[in-house]
């Protein structure tokens, strides 16, 4: 991909697409790989979180949650050279979250879940990267979130949604099992939100590809640039843990 849309919905259900907010070709020090990102309110503004060519995380700014956003600093936020980092594989898959108190922290990496706290600006920090332990089976896609005090934090393992969960961002996690299992679409990836009340688990998976190509082969790599984006309900136990999520051709319902 060579760009970044934004969607929007006030229901669950109907969903606006507000068009390209960001792209490559507006980053004078990117070139390939617009892969998965994550925004944030926060002050007053909209802080746009991306990686690029399996290098670099990226931050940008706007005013609306739409865009346009643009880049403020010229440059990455982070790379292969920031003091802390470990990118043995691709520097990807940024999550970024916000705490009850405000601080907010940047995660991301691939085969390492790495973590910085913020500076209050949201493009810049002066803590040092860390790593997080107690991610069992961790490859990619990480979100953080806190749910009755407790910081949990999702992510791809194993092919499938994995969990932990933890009594400060930085750890140690406590493994706690599956979300979701596996998906066809040769990788999974997800976040989890509340809206109104009620929790829902966003993922993708490939169905509507095969639904129009029923020759395709499902082992080829084509699937895995023909993702469609899936959302249904995720429930807590009484302990915390999170329920298996099983996904459903009808998703969520109105909201």
């Amino acid at each position: 991909m060579s760009d970044w849309h934004v969607f929007s919905t006030t229901d669950m259900k109907n969903w606006i697409d507000h068009g390209v907010v960001l792209s490559l070709d507006s980053l004078k020090w990117a070139s390939k790989f617009a892969w998965a990102p994550d925004c944030e309110y926060y002050n007053g503004k909209y802080y746009f979180y991306y990686p690029t060519d399996r290098d670099y995380i990226g931050v940008a700014g706007a005013d609306r949650p739409y865009g346009p956003f643009k880049d403020p600093l010229g440059k990455p936020l982070i790379s292969r050279k920031t003091p802390g980092v470990i990118a043995n594989r691709a520097l990807i898959d940024p999550c970024i979250f916000v705490d009850d108190d405000k601080t907010p922290y940047l995660l991301f990496g691939q085969n390492n879940v790495n973590i910085v706290k913020l500076n209050d600006d949201m493009i810049s920090f002066k803590d040092t990267v860390r790593i997080i332990q107690g991610a069992d089976h961790f490859v990619e896609a990480v979100w953080m979130h806190k749910y009755n005090g407790k910081y949990y934090l999702s992510y791809s393992g194993k092919g499938k949604i994995l969990y932990c969960i933890g009594d400060n961002p930085y750890g140690p996690f406590e493994y706690k099992g599956v979300i979701l299992d596996k998906v066809n679409s040769g990788t999974n990836h997800a976040s989890i939100a509340t809206y109104k009340g009620k929790s829902y688990l966003l993922y993708h998976n490939s169905d509507l590809f095969f639904k129009n190509n029923p020759k395709a082969n499902k082992t080829g790599l084509k699937k895995w640039y023909r993702r469609s984006i899936c959302v249904d309900y995720l429930h807590y136990n009484a302990d915390g843990t999170i329920q298996q999520v099983i996904p459903t051709k009808k998703g969520a319902e109105k909201n």
